[in-house]
């Protein structure tokens, strides 16, 4: 297709053509309006012409009779003029005037009618002219006319105007609509180059803008911010791969060792039971992590869980402390529960209840140093409200996390160096992350000097009532009960 054909085909020059007929429909109603109005205003004005000459005449007549008439009339002839009048007798027998005949569609006829006349004296083509008959007492006849040439001339005027207007219309029409949409095209074929860019697998690529803030722009900016989504969730899927790859490998490869010493034909009954208690607990955490990794795809990608409503986080709070009262007094840490009463959110409850049950499991795992005092084993949880904000909070006095690795342990199998030597897949910020995002809240990692502060914040629902005074639960075990 040559450049000239594409640039026809384009959507901008079409309906550029399309207006140019619309306009040029439009400019030929109006000026169609405009010369009937000035026709009919003529009219109007040669009828008061005629009726007021008729009467003048008939005055005349009724003065001096045929003869008066007659001379008056030969006065008017004599002068140059659009007027017409001619006498005649009864039979039609011209007496005086400037019209060589009387035409018949005026005989018989009292109303102003448009005839076709030839003037006395001249064998030029007949004219148009505007003319009524009148009867005189006595049985002459009195024709009063009005050339009509001025209103043709101006209707020819109005004619040419409009043809001469059409022809500037569709030239400047044509040109305006080939400038416009070659600048639309030149832009499209820009976006679309980019597009096949992106296409080929390019996704650093983005549509241009032209930075007037059109339409166009609108798109290019929308399908830009789309574009950086999609490239970091094709990011994350490729680290995704790449950490599944490498951090399911070592289970993987102990659930097989495991298979085999389970298959060795001298091991004992209970050696191979022993083996496949391995499997399965292996196999469980696989699951676990495998199941964390959906969940937290779901929660990134925005869907929403059933059983979305209206619950009390300070109640969750207290749920999680009591499920983790044990495992707190086998780790001999003391776990301090401070919520405000109550605290409504619109949500999952269960998994707000994950998302808190993670990162207190995480606090007693790695937040409590294996040789500290009664003072920094303590782990608190609390649930406060912060402006329209409810807040869930969950303190340690562990060697905490360097600004640096915050924003990068929220990652998935991201693990520091201090916590490879115990058990963990590296999913559980990221699990908490999403179920803040999905609830349109957000997760920070904050310094607790010493230890790690880490806070989910999610919007108040519309129905949370007045806060209540504070209550706060602490649970330890009886040796850092007596050491406090």
């Amino acid at each position: 297709m040559t450049a000239l054909g594409k640039l026809f085909r384009t959507t901008v020059f079409k309906l550029s053509v399309v207006y140019l007929c619309i306009f040029a429909v439009g400019a030929g109603v109006v000026l169609a309006g405009v010369g009937w109005n000035i026709k009919k205003l003529l009219d109007e004005q040669i009828e008061q012409t005629i009726n007021a000459d008729i009467r003048g005449l008939s005055e005349q007549y009724s003065e001096g009779g045929i003869r008066q008439l007659v001379d008056v009339i030969q006065r008017r002839t004599r002068q140059p003029s659009a007027s017409l009048y001619l006498v005649t007798t009864y039979a039609g027998v011209p007496v005086a005037g400037n019209v060589a005949s009387l035409p018949d569609q005026v005989v018989g006829n009292r109303d102003l009618v448009e005839v076709d006349y030839q003037r006395a004296g001249e064998e030029t083509p007949r004219h148009r002219a505007l003319a009524r008959v009148f009867v005189l007492p006595g049985g002459f006849r009195l024709l009063v006319g009005h050339d009509t040439e001025d209103r043709e001339t101006l209707r020819r005027i109005l004619g040419r105007a409009f043809f001469t207007s059409l022809f500037w219309l569709v030239l400047f029409g044509t040109l305006g609509g080939i400038f416009v949409a070659r600048r639309v095209l030149k832009r499209v074929d820009g976006i679309s180059d980019s597009a096949r860019a992106i296409m080929v697998g390019d996704l650093t690529k983005r549509l241009p803008l032209a930075g007037t803030g059109d339409e166009l722009d609108r798109l290019a900016e929308s399908v830009n911010v789309m574009l950086e989504r999609i490239t970091a969730l094709m990011t994350g899927l490729r680290e995704v791969s790449d950490n599944i790859a490498h951090d399911l490998k070592t289970p993987l490869t102990r659930l097989r060792n495991d298979a085999e010493e389970a298959l060795r034909a001298r091991s004992s009954p209970e050696e191979q039971r022993a083996a496949l208690e391995k499997i399965i607990e292996e196999s469980d955490g696989l699951i676990r992590i495998f199941n964390a990794l959906l969940m937290i795809a779901r929660a990134e990608a925005g869907t929403r869980p059933d059983g979305m409503s209206d619950f009390d986080v300070s109640e969750v709070a207290r749920d999680v402390g009591e499920l983790y009262d044990a495992l707190a007094e086998e780790h001999q840490v003391k776990l301090v529960v401070s919520t405000d009463e109550p605290m409504m959110i619109h949500g999952n409850r269960e998994l707000v209840g994950q998302a808190l049950a993670n990162l207190t499991d995480n606090a007693l795992k790695y937040g409590v140093p294996e040789y500290a005092e009664a003072d920094g084993r303590t782990v608190t949880l609390e649930a406060r409200r912060k402006g329209e904000a409810a807040e869930l909070v969950v303190a340690d006095r562990g060697a905490g996390i360097m600004p640096a690795d915050r924003a990068r342990v929220i990652d998935r199998f991201v693990r520091l160096e201090n916590s490879r030597t115990r058990p963990g897949s590296g999913l559980g910020l990221s699990l908490a992350a999403a179920i803040a995002h999905l609830h349109g809240g957000e997760l920070r990692l904050e310094d607790n000097q010493p230890g790690l502060r880490v806070v989910i914040s999610l919007p108040l629902s519309h129905a949370a009532p007045v806060l209540q005074a504070p209550t706060q639960l602490t649970r330890a075990p009886p040796e850092l009960r007596k050491a406090s």
